[in-house]
């Protein structure tokens, strides 16, 4: 028993060396395996700098023009988020500039602007928005609504005043709100979203490696009759182990860089502990790698972990809650993102990255991702043996 331990023991370590040898000698796989990792999340934060929308042109239709359409005008042509680019003689005209994108919005005040006003009745003004973006949608919008609270607050003042009612609680709204963004305080979309879309990295890079690998694999046993001259002759428990291993291995500085650097660089949501994600994403990146052995009996070629690995990129974003809550989607959605280690990894780094959780905050996440160790373990051995059988 004893020897067979030690053999078992040995047979991991040379499966190791083996992996570990063919990754950092095979260019494709370290383009996965590094230069994923290390690029793409300076390309994605790079990109997404500055985190919110400025200066988005705006044309104005001033049927009013009035002393009080033209201060409108002034206040929105002042906040950070909009700027009028100038007045259009009409809506057909100013159609054409949003047609042509010299302006994004188009913001219409009608004739009885200022008579509405001055009766004391419900004054409107038209809002028409370019939605190709939400985001600028989203700049204009909270700018637009901070205008028409401030506008009603002065109009409010003066409608009192000759009454001599005249306080500090006129100057403002009756209600004051404060809002606190947590995990989000410059309210931007790479505080939002890189530190869920770097766990996507990590996981999809390695997928991309490992059944790069085994494509390469296949494509040996093709060329020397059914059999890998590379490959360990040892039960499948030891190769499977082995290579996660020399995988887990490689990752351990890229997940140092990715999860603690990255976002220090670039001023993003960064006030967790690195003792509480490390050993929380270790789990995620052991499921990782059981999952990719497990994908490698789709791949009959090294170009095939492409089409296998790359297209679900954006199937897991949308699974993971980043972009739509888990808890909206369907049974069968839901569950199909359980299955999936970066969706559990995206909402316990960002808990804990964000918003300074703890592990035993994110004890769910935590255990669900071991439970992904035990089940990809299984399904990456019954495959092993497979592809042996084969």
């Amino acid at each position: 028993m004893l020897k067979r331990i030690k053999n078992w023991i040995l047979d991991l370590a040379r499966v190791m060396r083996r992996e570990l040898t063919l990754s950092l000698t095979d260019i494709g796989v370290l383009l996965f395996f590094v230069f994923l990792p290390l690029c793409y999340p300076i390309v994605y934060t790079l990109i997404y700098n500055p985190e919110i929308a400025t200066n988005i042109p705006v044309a104005v239709v001033d049927d009013c023009r009035s002393t009080q359409s033209r201060e409108l005008v002034r206040m929105t042509d002042a906040t950070q988020s909009m700027n009028v680019i100038g007045y259009a003689s009409n809506m057909g005209e100013a159609r054409e500039w949003l047609k042509s994108k010299d302006c994004y919005a188009i913001m219409h005040i009608p004739e009885d602007y200022s008579r509405n006003l001055g009766r004391g009745q419900q004054a409107h003004v038209e809002f028409y928005s370019d939605m190709s973006l939400l985001l600028r949608y989203r700049a204009m919008l909270l700018s637009l609504t901070n205008i028409q609270l401030e506008t009603g607050a002065e109009i409010r003042t003066e409608s009192l005043s000759p009454l001599g009612i005249v306080g500090e609680s006129m100057s403002g709204s009756p209600v004051d709100n404060v809002s606190f963004m947590l995990g989000d305080t410059e309210q931007g979309f790479a505080s939002f979203i890189i530190p869920g879309i770097i766990i996507l990295i990590l996981q999809q890079s390695m997928l991309l490696g490992i059944t790069m690998m085994g494509g390469t694999s296949r494509d040996r046993k093709r060329l020397h009759g059914g059999r890998d001259p590379l490959s360990i002759d040892t039960s499948a428990s030891a190769s499977v182990l082995g290579r996660m291993l020399a995988y887990v291995f490689i990752y351990l500085p890229l997940t140092i860089y990715v999860l603690h650097f990255v976002p220090t660089f670039f001023s993003l949501p960064h006030i967790g502990s690195p003792l509480q994600y490390f050993p929380f994403v270790l789990p995620m990146l052991v499921a990782t790698a059981f999952m990719g052995i497990s994908l490698q009996i789709l791949v009959k070629e090294r170009e095939m972990s492409f089409p296998v690995v790359v297209f679900t990129s954006i199937v897991f974003l949308f699974l993971s809650g980043l972009t739509w809550p888990r808890y909206a989607m369907s049974w069968i959605w839901k569950g199909i993102g359980d299955l999936i280690p970066a969706v559990w990894g995206m909402e316990g780094f960002i808990r804990i990255n964000s918003n300074n959780a703890t592990l035993y905050d994110n004890s769910h996440c935590y255990w669900m991702l071991w439970a992904l160790v035990a089940f990809y373990f299984m399904t990456a051995v019954w495959t092993t043996r497979n592809m042996r059988n084969r």
